[in-house]
């Protein structure tokens, strides 16, 4: 059923990584599975075995090729270094390539304590895979890089958090699982040949255009300055997405920030639902470091320790180096400012940019703060009110004053660019989803199958975000924010 493995990671010199055979466990049983995305990376579904699939994404049997590694790493967590984590409960089974010829990584999470675990049980609860996998296969639809969920499987064992919780496994998939705390942990130990060696496979492996016939004449500082370049320019992308969602990552360490420019670790995430700017839901966060707003910074900060350890690769001339890296981490501001505004103005329903759009974004943003009103929905409602104020846009705001101020100034901006009021509606649509996995939903799932072994509510969820633009009858009440009863202001982690 597996596509062959390739085992690039697992062909790197053994300080990358230790291997590691995942850790069986009692009564594997497969609880989901991602047809479309297992058909998408070449398996041979025509001899689908549910119970063998169980055995393999639990870690029980290994695939037929693969090479199991628990990967190393380093990381800033919350702004202070530790210079050994690594894969403490998930192991790489290998690459394989999918039938757009990219290469991915097949993951197991959850699968046993490695020799990176620092004392923890290696295993993963229920819950925090479902979330993954809801969340993360929703940023898929949503249009979002992502890592992506291939299944989950329950292990028939409880493992300890807060409470007793039901065990479960995470087959992952990702361009690769390079993060900025991968680099970290060689530059740390001053082995600059180790850097390289990752430095090349980023390049080869999610930046080829930095090895065309153009650039042969370069050095190899250049490239690697390239390199800093362009993972700065997918992560101000990526960022700028995130914000567009109301999307907070909860814990944006070095280890969480991929080269790829990929979200990767769904821990405490969430969407925010009433607008502020300042939202933490991260129960470990207790700082708000890593509020929404911060998102930003934070993600420029996480590149400044990746350029730190690639200023040996980018001139011999460690001053020179540093002012090289430098530039780029300071150009990352108005490339982001840049994706930002962009994603905004689109989601307003502005194809063109003109001088003074940037302050009709932040009045908007303003709107919602002043009106307490949901984020996801302001804006799906917001095509309804291209022509005169909408009823359903209103109710969302306890208080509609700004917005009634606003909403003169924006139909006048839309008009200059002279497009239907039809055309218009269309492309807001296409771009504002009405379907989130909202936190109270996410939740109920997670507690029915948890507290009850029923998959009911994950599947329907599972479900409906799967066509998040489109409006789906009979759905109406994924589409509506927490009951009062209901809001979930904390997110665990789950680790």
């Amino acid at each position: 059923m597996f596509p062959e493995f390739s085992l690039r990671y697992a062909r790197l010199p053994e300080r990358f990584y230790l291997r590691f055979d995942p850790v069986p466990v009692p009564e594997p049983r497969l609880v989901a599975f991602n047809r479309p995305l297992a058909e998408a990376l070449g398996f041979d579904l025509t001899t689908f075995d549910e119970q063998r699939a169980a055995e393999w994404f639990s870690g029980n049997v290994v695939p037929p090729g693969a090479d199991p590694v628990a990967q190393a790493y380093a990381g800033h967590q919350f702004g202070h270094f530790n210079p050994r984590l690594g894969d403490g409960r998930a192991v790489l089974l290998g690459e394989v390539v999918d039938r757009e010829g990219r290469l991915r990584d097949i993951q197991l999470k959850g699968a046993g304590m490695t020799p990176f675990s620092r004392g923890a049980d290696g295993r993963a609860p229920l819950g925090p895979v479902l979330r993954e996998y809801l969340v993360s296969e929703a940023m898929h639809r949503l249009g979002v890089p992502t890592t992506r969920a291939l299944a989950a499987v329950t292990s028939g064992e409880r493992v300890f958090r807060r409470v007793p919780e039901p065990g479960a496994v995470l087959a992952r998939v990702a361009s690769s699982h390079l993060r900025v705390g991968t680099f970290q942990y060689f530059a740390a130990r001053d082995d600059v040949e180790a850097v390289r060696t990752l430095a090349d496979m980023a390049i080869e492996r999610h930046y080829p255009h930095l090895l065309g016939p153009e650039r042969a004449e370069a050095d190899e500082g250049e490239r690697y300055l390239a390199l800093l370049e362009a993972v700065a320019e997918r992560q101000a992308a990526l960022v700028a997405k995130w914000m567009g969602l109301g999307f907070i990552h909860g814990v944006m360490n070095t280890d969480n920030c991929a080269i790829s420019g990929e979200t990767i670790d769904y821990g405490p995430c969430a969407f925010m639902e009433a607008y502020s700017s300042t939202m933490v839901f991260s129960s470990i966060d207790e700082q708000g470091r890593y509020a929404y707003r911060n998102q930003p910074w934070i993600a420029q900060w996480n590149l400044a320790r990746f350029a730190e350890t690639l200023i040996p690769l980018i001139d011999d001339d460690q001053e020179a180096a540093i002012e090289k890296a430098t530039a780029v981490i300071e150009r990352y501001e108005t490339r982001y400012e840049a994706e930002w505004l962009g994603v905004m103005l689109a989601k307003l329903g502005l194809a063109g940019e003109e001088e003074g759009d940037r302050a009709l974004v932040e009045a908007f943003l303003e709107a919602l703060a002043a009106g307490r009103a949901d984020f996801t929905l302001a804006f799906r409602r917001l095509s309804e009110a291209l022509q005169e104020d909408a009823p359903a846009l209103l109710e969302l705001f306890e208080d509609s004053q700004a917005l009634r101020t606003w909403l003169p100034r924006w139909r006048e901006r839309l008009a200059r660019e002279a497009a239907s009021p039809e055309a218009v509606a269309a492309r807001m649509n296409a771009l504002n989803p009405l379907y989130i996995p909202r936190n109270h939903q996410v939740e109920r799932a997670i507690a029915a199958a948890s507290e009850h072994d029923d998959f009911g509510p994950f599947e329907a969820l599972r479900g409906v975000q799967a066509e998040p633009f489109s409006e789906q009858p009979g759905c109406e009440a994924y589409a509506e924010p927490a009951p009062a009863a209901e809001r979930v202001l904390r997110t665990f982690c789950g680790t």
